[in-house]
């Protein structure tokens, strides 16, 4: 062992000690962290540190007071609200600095603190990362020092000091758009073509795909309008938003060019729908668009319209840890109770948007190992999972060509993209009883009704029972903004808060929040956070499934759960309301009265 990796061994020893002893984390999680740190391979391997935040929920500033003390960085900037005079300075001193520079700083959470004619401080939130030290000695400076700075502290310089360049918008900025004359008959191609070219559509296009990303979009959508006005959307915390509205512009031209960045998808094909992607590199990070294009009806009859809605698929957003979902007591237990199981379906409901993916993912990283085959079928594939087969679904091979051949694939655990039919459902349910763990996804409102719907699509009651292990209904709630949410009046709301099932005891002992809106939220809302309503399958629940005959009583089947201790999605949007996460409006809008 070298001096270095002597050092690295004393330093990382030295941190677990002093987080045990400090109560930050236990000997538990402290052995599991270092397990897994040695398992990653080299070349990607994570330190210890971050394993521990990101995977183990340990207090980032805690874990990085003691690491400075270790390595004996200062601390900087100790006020948690920095001042207009820091911003200032800082922001003089960024100007100094190139736009890769500044770019790559900012991607490391650093900022610069101060400076003298030789010697520059930076402020970092992991003052440990090697990549800043490299940084750091490209300045124009001859000596530089690293500090600690809260990482919440350098979100907020960055946020009010750096504006992310998006040279693809500045260019917009000098970009002069004639009104075309309306078209009357079909696509004249050649004339599109001057007017992609001559309107810079290229810019906007290139500059929606980074702002979508920067601004944490879930979707774009790009909406034809009259008069050559075309509407570009965000969705943002599960709410459309108006980003962008051009005029002057042709919806055809604009369509093209999202067609022409686009693989799979015919320029020319205006008559039916189309899907494709695109890949790009945003802020030193792969970032892939899943595009959707469908035929309209605009108000001008004899124009080819087409709407088009762009996934956006930041693999920095896959939760990989099941304690980040944030699943409530019982529903956790029971969720990890159903995933452990050697065999049986795990099953997660919702509407599109409300996060099943994300949980299933979640599940899948928390099963999988190299002594499992672990394979995938989806239609489309949205992120990457390390450890898992996907399988890719093309014409070749549809997803019921698919769903046929996976057991002859020799699988362990198997996700289905979702149980769309009844011979998906078989197959599924045949997976679960021979011995597979598998996992789906199903659209219904409710956990009770996924069973029912799965009878009306033709599976047996006794396969239904023999089969599933849980399933789970989901829906996505917005957040409230921290820093701008206050108490709202009960006596003014007094009767919506009993309507939702809150009793005088929790009306009287609890503070109840309502959203503002400020600076740094989207009317009062920042981020979304989830409602779970998850149904175990007992015994007893198992046996009234199996006995019931010609109709799934849903009913019958609630009750004996919530009995159990299942909360409703009503429920748990209550605690989430308790906890001062969310509003009343929000869990009013997305549940279903409890029964």
């Amino acid at each position: 062992m070298n001096s270095v990796q002597k050092n690295t061994f004393y330093v990382r020893r030295k941190l677990g000690e002093a987080l045990v002893e400090k109560g930050i984390i236990d000997d538990e999680k402290l052995d599991a962290a270092i397990k897994k740190h040695q398992a990653e391979p080299i070349s990607v391997r994570r330190r210890l540190s971050t394993i521990l935040v990101d995977d183990y929920n340990a207090d980032r500033h805690e874990v990085m007071k003691i690491i400075t003390k270790l390595y004996a960085f200062r601390e900087v900037i100790t006020s948690e609200e920095p001042s207009s005079k820091l911003i200032e300075s800082v922001r003089k001193l960024m100007d100094e600095f190139s736009e890769e520079m500044v770019d790559e700083l900012m991607n490391r959470k650093t900022v610069p603190f101060k400076s003298t004619k030789d010697q520059i401080i930076l402020a970092c939130a992991d003052p440990t990362d090697p990549q800043i030290s490299i940084l750091a000695s490209e300045l124009p400076y001859k000596l530089y020092e690293l500090t600690y700075c809260r990482f919440e502290t350098i979100e907020k310089i960055i946020n009010k000091v750096y504006d992310q360049r998006n040279e693809f918008l500045k260019l917009l900025d000098d970009m002069e758009l004639e009104e075309p004359d309306m078209p009357t008959q079909e696509v004249d191609e050649e004339e599109l073509d001057a007017e992609i070219n001559k309107s810079m559509l290229n810019s906007l296009i290139e500059g929606m795909l980074v702002e979508a990303v920067r601004k944490g979009a879930s979707d774009i959508h790009i909406i034809p309008g009259k008069k050559n006005v075309t509407d570009i959307l965000f969705r943002l915390d599960g709410r459309l938003r108006v980003w962008h509205s051009q005029p002057g512009v042709k919806p055809e031209a604009l369509a093209a060019v999202v067609k022409d960045k686009a693989l799979n998808i015919d320029r020319f094909e205006r008559d039916s729908s189309q899907d494709g992607y695109i890949q790009r590199r945003i802020d030193n990070t792969n970032i892939r668009y899943r595009v959707s294009i469908m035929p309209m009806v605009g108000e001008e009859y004899n124009r080819k319209l087409e709407s088009i809605v762009i996934r956006v698929l930041d693999d920095r957003k896959v939760i990989t840890d099941l304690e980040k979902l944030g699943l409530q007591e019982k529903a956790s237990l029971d969720f990890n109770k159903a995933i452990r199981k050697p065999s049986g379906i795990v099953i997660i409901t919702g509407p599109t948007g409300s996060g099943k993916s994300t949980t299933l993912v979640a599940a899948l990283h928390a099963v999988i190992s190299p002594e499992f085959n672990v394979l995938t079928i989806e239609e489309p594939v949205e992120y990457l999972i390390k450890g898992a087969r996907q399988l890719k679904i093309s014409e070749s091979m549809t997803f019921d060509m698919a769903m046929r051949g996976i057991l002859r694939h020799d699988p362990d655990i198997v996700l289905v993209g979702e149980i769309r039919d009844l011979k998906t459902a078989e197959i599924a349910i045949k997976l679960a009883n021979t011995g597979h763990l598998t996992f789906s996804t199903l659209h219904t409102n409710d956990a009770p009704s996924a069973v029912a719907r799965l009878f009306k699509m033709g599976v047996e009651p006794f396969l239904i029972a023999n089969a599933i292990n849980l399933v789970m209904a989901q829906r996505l709630v917005r957040r409230l903004c921290s820093d701008c949410k206050r108490p709202l009046d009960k006596e003014l709301n007094h009767e919506p808060l009993t309507s939702i099932g809150f009793s005088e005891e929790e009306i009287q002992n609890y503070t109840i929040y309502e959203s503002v809106g400020c600076e740094n939220c989207s009317r009062g809302y920042k981020g979304r956070v989830a409602i779970f309503e998850a149904l175990y399958f007992d015994k007893e629940l198992q046996r009234m499934i199996f006995a019931a005959g010609d109709e799934i009583d849903e009913d019958a089947i609630r009750q004996h759960a919530t009995k159990n201790g299942m909360l409703t999605l009503r429920a748990s949007g209550r605690l989430r309301i308790l906890n001062g996460m969310t509003t009343l409006e929000e869990v009013l809008a997305i549940t279903l009265e409890d029964a």
